[in-house]
């Protein structure tokens, strides 16, 4: 698993890394270890899982990240720290979500800010690590840090579709309204689909322990 160099003298003794956190402490540096994973749902042979579009574009992370409403930090806060897993599926086929959404990076490619609100690797865990208790924090948000569901490609269902036509279900429950109005709470199973929807649907995920 890749892992990052520090931020330079400006964030001297932060480092980000594409492993997940641990147990928060004074919100000062990002934990290296890696935790146990569950891995995403597997495609069939006759029936590859999509990409085209889905992967995260490095350049431009600072900005999606000031577009969903969030700011870039020099760490992941403390104040708020809990996690919600996503799972997409595009008729009946799992998307991989990336590591490293809600992260900022420089020309080099080596981080420099990071969101409240992001990923650390490919396993659908969503990481909300907050310096300030108590905000709410949305699916929508997290999508627009990844850049995904942007309306800027006109055929439904592909990373780049507009939002409708999309439908997502919150612990095996499905949710009434706009997908991108889904509030994350701790240890929620999230199921976002377009077309048929996954039978059963999904109603928990086994996250690590200290997760």
């Amino acid at each position: 698993m890749k892992k990052f160099i520090p931020f330079g003298a400006a964030l001297a003794g932060i480092a980000l890394s594409a492993a997940a956190c641990s147990a928060p402490t004074s919100g000062s540096a990002v934990s290296t270890s890696s935790p146990a994973t569950q891995p995403a749902p597997a495609a069939t042979a006759s029936a590859p899982a999509p990409s085209a579009g889905w992967g995260l574009a490095v350049q431009g992370g600072g900005d999606r990240i000031k577009a969903a409403g969030l700011d870039v930090l020099r760490a992941e806060g403390a104040a708020e720290h809990f996690h919600a897993h996503l799972d997409v599926l595009v008729d009946g086929k799992p998307v991989t979500v990336p590591a490293d959404i809600g992260f900022s990076f420089n020309s080099a490619g080596q981080p420099n800010g990071i969101s409240a609100l992001h990923s650390h690797d490919e396993t659908g865990i969503i990481h909300i690590e907050a310096p300030t208790a108590g905000v709410t924090y949305t699916l929508g948000q997290f999508l627009t840090e990844w850049g995904v569901l942007d309306g800027t490609d006109a055929n439904p269902g592909t990373a780049h579709s507009a939002q409708d036509g999309w439908k997502v279900a919150v612990n095996g429950v499905p949710h009434d309204g706009k997908i991108s109005d889904v509030v994350l709470k701790a240890h929620d199973e999230i199921v976002l689909f377009h077309g048929a929807a996954p039978s059963p649907l999904p109603a928990s995920f086994t996250f690590p322990s200290g997760l």
